[in-house]
Order: C-alpha cells, then structure tokens, then sequence
C-alpha cells in the first residue's frame, strides 16, 4: 500500500463542542495529505452554516432522534448505539475508498468497537482536557473514597497529581450536585464509556504539554500511547468552522469602537441553559462593573425567556453599554484589542481558544469538564478567576473587576499565550507529537484485516 492508500474516518460526538476540535484535526491531516472522511450525523449535516474546508470529504449517519428533539447525553448515548451503530457499520463496510484507520471521539465506544471487529485499527480522540479526563477516568476511585462531587472545599485524594489543590466542587458532574454528594448517573455513565477508550491503539488530546504536562503523564502510564497535539485550532491552516448557529459578524465592527482591554465578552457555550434569576443576577453585575459587554445569548439558552425580551432587558440595563448577539465568531472576539477578559463557562475548546489569543478569563462551569477546567484556570494556570456555585450580582461584580484591573493575571495569560504559540510551531513540541501521529496512523494501513463479517 503506498501513501495514498491511507484513509482516515474522523467521527465526533454530535454536539458542537466535540465537532470543532475534530474538524481543526481532520483538517490539519488533509494538510498533512492525509485522505479524510468526516462523519456527521444527518441532523447537523443539514444544519451546517458553512461549506467544509477544502478537501474534506463529509459523509452522514443517522442519530436516532426525532428533529425538532434536542436528546440528552443518555438519550442520545442510546439512539446513537442503537441505530447510529448500525449505519456505521453499512458505512465502514461499504466505503468505495477503504478506511485504513478510524479516529472517534472517546464518548462513542461503539465505533471502536465496530472499526477492530472489521479489522480497522481505531484511535481515540479526547475533546476535553487532560486534567477532566483523568478526573472522570478516577470516577471509580472517587467512589470508593467517598470523594464525589459536591460543593464544598475538601480536598480530594482520588486523581493522581490533583492531590494539593482539586476539591469536591472541581469533580466533574452533571447539571446539579446530589443534596449529599453520591454517585452521579451521568458522570458514572461518561466515566464508563470514557474507560473503554483503552480498547483504542493511542488517545489523541487536544491539549499541549507545557499546559497538562502531569495529567499526560499520568494517562500515559494507563494507555499505550499519547498524543498531545494541541491547541489544535491555532495549528490548522484552514480557517475549519462547523458552527451549528450563524455567527453574527456584526460585532466586530462594534467592538472596533471601544478602547483597548475595555470590554467583557460573556458566553456560557452551546448548550448551557440557565434560569431568568440567573440571567437578571448576571446582567446586574455585569452592568454595576461600569464595563461595555458583549454577550452571547443564544435563543434557547434563558428558561421562559424570549430574546427580545432578554435583548430589552440588557438594553434597559444601567448605562445602555451591553450588547446582545445569538452567536459570535468567538475566535476573532477574543483576539480583538478591545476584549479585556472572558466570562466563560470554562468548556474546553473556549479555554484553548482564550489562553492561545492571552485573554484572562472569569469561569462559571455548568458540568463535566467545565469544573476542573475552572480549577485549573484559577489555581494552577492562573490566568483567571473561578466563580463555580455562585450566582449573585455582587460575586459577578467583584470577579470581573479584579480580573479586568489585574495586570499580574493579564501578564501570566500573555505568557501562556507566547508558550502555546511556540508548542504549535514547527519545532513545538504539539507540531512534533502531530507529526508522529501522522507517521503512526501511515503504519496502521498495514494492520487493517479483511473483514469476516
């Protein structure tokens, strides 16, 4: 088989945030002349706002799920194993061009599975950080030490390397802690399915050492190998989206009439909803910082809310300084001169995106990643401030302001921002693990095995 030959299936979870970081990877392999098929399910096929980048094969299954029915994890696990996994299977064993390796996403075990059944050797993609991987891999553990999520300030001993500084309220879970702490049915179910990732030859991680150098080790040791190969946005030649919103434009040229560091950018990511208290509590200490604000509220996003209601609501607020859009081209907000910090639900791919433009951050994660992310912003990276479990105008006031004013915490983002532009640069250590991989993937054309079935 020559180089031609190889031929990579990239397969994400169907949710926004696991479609972009794997769309910056499908890209950059085109790049690296690699063949790519990109696997949608047919519902975002369809809901797609651009073309795909050139080169870029897209291909759709079914999700199982009814449109106009937003799933939830669970919901959509089971659809997606059931009737997803079926046409997954007719695609990998139909393709008129051999798929010699299969990259999926760590939250579908089942397209491991199926790819090595069809004698396809198959990768794992980690789309959250190092850090909340590993917490949600010591799921278990936690268990059994009674060390499970909950809002308080015990240290957990539970995840290896997080010893001095991770508390129960920096554990992954769902949209809500038990009364008591306990086990967690969604942060379990993630914790299983993300167990199963060791059937995969390598997990690829969408993170940089010089950011997760402890957590990569610690993966390291319970897998065979490691891929560190981000920030994979700010590698890619392409200019990759696959927005599932139509990106409102028009803010830049208002952000452009504002001076340097002197505006708040506010999104809570593409799928957080929060309540009408919470939405008033945030626009009140938004508006008693005295800064411009730009915040992204999708349509959906405040409960019993309509957005021209909300849109009013900031309109009206003190000084008129706030504008609302449904969706921001983030990547260029962040690394406008006028944005000053980040208010953020600390998701994983809006941390790469605001530590590679130097942005300081104020983070209020909902759940899963979201809450070591935070931590890790606040107490071992220090580029920002965590706000997990608070929600009153005075907390919002106070953090914004501090990290706004702060030049310690602005320099130390700068810095971040300098390292991770040298780890994605030709001699990076990201660019050199990319280039492995991609010598790794070529090898496994000469595993692939005739099909028995």
């Amino acid at each position: 088989m020559d180089d031609a030959a190889v031929h990579v299936l990239v397969f994400p979870w169907p949710r926004q945030g696991h479609i972009n970081p794997m769309l910056h990877f499908a890209t950059a392999l085109v790049d690296a002349g690699v063949q790519v098929t990109f696997l949608h399910t047919e519902r975002n096929l369809r809901r797609l706002a651009q073309a795909p980048p050139p080169g870029l094969r897209l291909l759709s299954i079914p999700d199982g799920q009814p449109d106009g029915h937003p799933p939830g994890f669970l919901e959509l696990l089971e659809s997606m194993s059931t009737t997803g996994s079926a046409a997954y299977r007719a695609l990998l064993s139909a393709a008129d061009a051999p798929v010699t390796c299969v990259v999926a996403d760590s939250t579908i075990p089942f397209a491991f599975d199926i790819a090595e059944e069809l004698g396809i050797p198959s990768l794992a993609f980690v789309t959250h950080s190092a850090c909340s991987y590993l917490a949600i891999l010591s799921m278990p553990k936690l268990v059994e030490l009674g060390e499970t999520a909950f809002p308080a300030d015990d240290l957990v001993r539970g995840v290896p390397g997080m010893e001095g500084f991770l508390r129960r309220r920096d554990l992954p879970r769902g949209l809500c802690c038990a009364e008591r702490g306990g086990e967690d049915p969604l942060v379990l179910k993630i914790a299983e399915v993300t167990a199963r990732t060791s059937k995969a030859r390598a997990l690829i991680v969408n993170t940089a050492a010089s950011m997760e150098r402890s957590a990569l080790a610690h993966i390291a040791s319970c897998t065979t190998d490691v891929f560190a190969v981000g920030p994979l946005h700010a590698r890619s030649r392409f200019a990759a989206s696959a927005s599932l919103w139509r990106e409102d434009d028009e803010c830049m040229a208002w952000l452009d009439g504002h001076d340097d560091r002197s505006v708040v950018y506010v999104s809570l990511g593409s799928l957080a909803v929060i309540t009408h208290e919470q939405f008033t509590e945030f626009l009140a200490g938004l508006a008693a910082t005295g800064y411009a604000f730009l915040w992204v509220l999708r349509p959906d996003m405040v409960q019993m809310a309509s957005s021209a209601l909300l849109r009013e609501a900031v309109g009206a607020a003190e000084g008129g300084r706030g504008r609302v859009i449904e969706w921001a081209p983030q990547r260029d907000v962040l690394r406008h001169r006028a944005v000053g910090c980040f208010l953020t639900h600390a998701g994983w791919n809006s941390t790469l995106e605001c530590a590679v433009e130097g942005v300081p951050m104020v983070c209020w994660p909902f759940f899963v990643d979201q809450q070591t992310n935070s931590r890790f912003v606040d107490a071992v990276w220090r580029t920002g401030l965590d706000m997990k479990d608070i929600c009153d105008r005075g907390a919002v006031e106070r953090t914004v302001r501090e990290v706004m004013v702060s030049d310690e915490i602005w320099g130390v983002a700068q810095a971040m921002a300098q390292q991770l532009r040298l780890d994605v640069a030709e001699t990076g250590s990201s660019s050199s693990d990319f280039e492995r991989l991609v010598h790794f993937i070529g090898e496994l054309k000469h595993c692939v095995k005739p099909s028995s079935g």
